[in-house]
């Protein structure tokens, strides 16, 4: 459990009228109460154990597949992968519900490996809300497939049209893309939907926060209509009950969501004394050493920045990652953040969803985020794979 900070009195009688004003925060209109940022983790609290109904080598899959799923250090199916595999290895449609950190992109990727291992000439189209989380699947199916000559393309904004477009003219058999680039390249005659059995929309809720459903209806209905459509998303609103009944058919629904915040997330706010800076308990904060490896979140990119320059000043290791880096630029960023050689990552929305970072000990809500939704996409960046986090957010 994480110990008690020096900043505690910051942060007493959250529930208290003074506090529980609800006050317009983010896109006008929008509202919350902080009172939904605190919650305690229990002292000694014992992470349920999950029994799952399969092992590995017990699903109808290729036997290289097994092994490539051992050498990743896979040893038992998560929930959503014990659950939902076989429904897709039998053809049906599927709509999964996860918690974030669920190994959700295993549960899509190893029976579509497999498929494609039945049919080397099989196509599948992987859409994404964000270039992060497409070149993140991207990574993990090539760990999947090294040395198996199952080849994948990437094709999102804000990289080279040109060299996805000379990599489209390779064999493939993945195509993982976001919504408005892939449409861009199938006017361009650079993808044929009518090629392409399968097709995952990840994170679909995301897609449609972001404003991307017409290019994703654009997308699936150029598509076969006999295709196989697998759809994922972490929480489920009239929007996405619509959006399922319009792409998939008779889907097979699997949800092991069982709250909208980690069990394993420790979460509080600390509210901004007279007199003080929200980058003074920020720096007091990072100098200890709980905090080691720390997402902060800002609203704007130009404040983002700015951020990110005055820790460095302060002498810290950071990097930042917001919209008006381009794609290279955040790779290293994010890299950088992986491998531990920055402390601290300061980042907008962009990050919030899809970023499988391990060991990230805290996120902190430096701007408040727009809507409850945001905030639960953000703080779901630690506290992943059954390991403790904390959530802090400032209140002014």
């Amino acid at each position: 459990m994480p110990k008690k900070y020096l900043f505690q009195s910051h942060y007493r009688n959250v529930g208290s009228s003074r506090f529980g004003q609800r006050k317009p925060m983010g896109r006008p209109g929008v509202h919350i109460d902080p009172a939904r940022f605190v919650n305690k983790a229990v002292e000694g609290e014992v992470i349920e154990n999950f029994t799952p109904e399969h092992k590995f080598q017990d699903f109808k899959i290729d036997q290289r597949l097994i092994t490539a799923i051992a050498n990743k250090g896979y040893k038992t199916p998560t929930p959503i992968q014990d659950k939902i595999i076989s429904h897709i290895i039998e053809g049906s449609d599927v709509v999964g519900i996860a918690d974030t950190g669920s190994g959700k992109t295993a549960a899509f990727l190893v029976p579509l490996i497999n498929k494609i291992m039945q049919n080397p000439r099989e196509q599948i189209l992987i859409v994404a809300p964000t270039r992060e989380l497409a070149v993140q699947i991207d990574e993990e199916f090539r760990s999947f497939v090294k040395g198996m000559r199952i080849y994948s393309v990437v094709c999102v904004g804000g990289t080279s049209m040109g060299r996805q477009m000379s990599e489209l003219r390779y064999r493939y058999n993945l195509i993982i893309g976001t919504p408005g680039r892939l449409k861009d390249l199938i006017e361009r005659k650079m993808i044929y939907l009518s090629e392409f059995n399968t097709v995952v929309l990840d994170e679909a809720d995301r897609m449609f926060d972001m404003g991307f459903i017409n290019d994703t209806r654009f997308i699936i209905n150029g598509m076969p209509r006999g295709r196989q459509t697998l759809f994922f998303s972490a929480t489920i609103s009239r929007d996405i009950e619509r959006m399922i009944g319009e792409f998939t058919k008779n889907p097979v629904r699997i949800s092991v969501k069982t709250r909208d915040t980690s069990k394993n997330v420790e979460q509080d706010v600390i509210k901004i004394d007279q007199g003080k800076t929200k980058l003074d308990v920020l720096s007091n904060l990072l100098n200890q050493k709980e905090f080691n490896k720390v997402l902060v979140f800002g609203r704007t990119k130009h404040g983002v920045e700015k951020l990110s320059k005055m820790l460095i000043y302060k002498g810290f290791r950071a990097e930042s990652i917001h919209g008006n880096k381009n794609n290279s630029q955040r790779q290293r960023a994010l890299g950088m953040f992986k491998e531990n050689q920055v402390q601290i990552l300061v980042a907008t929305d962009v990050a919030a969803r899809g970023l499988d970072i391990a060991d990230i000990s805290h996120v902190i809500n430096y701007d408040l985020p727009s809507t409850y939704e945001d905030y639960i996409h953000r703080i779901g960046r630690t506290g992943r794979y059954n390991k403790r986090g904390m959530a802090l957010t400032f209140i002014d």
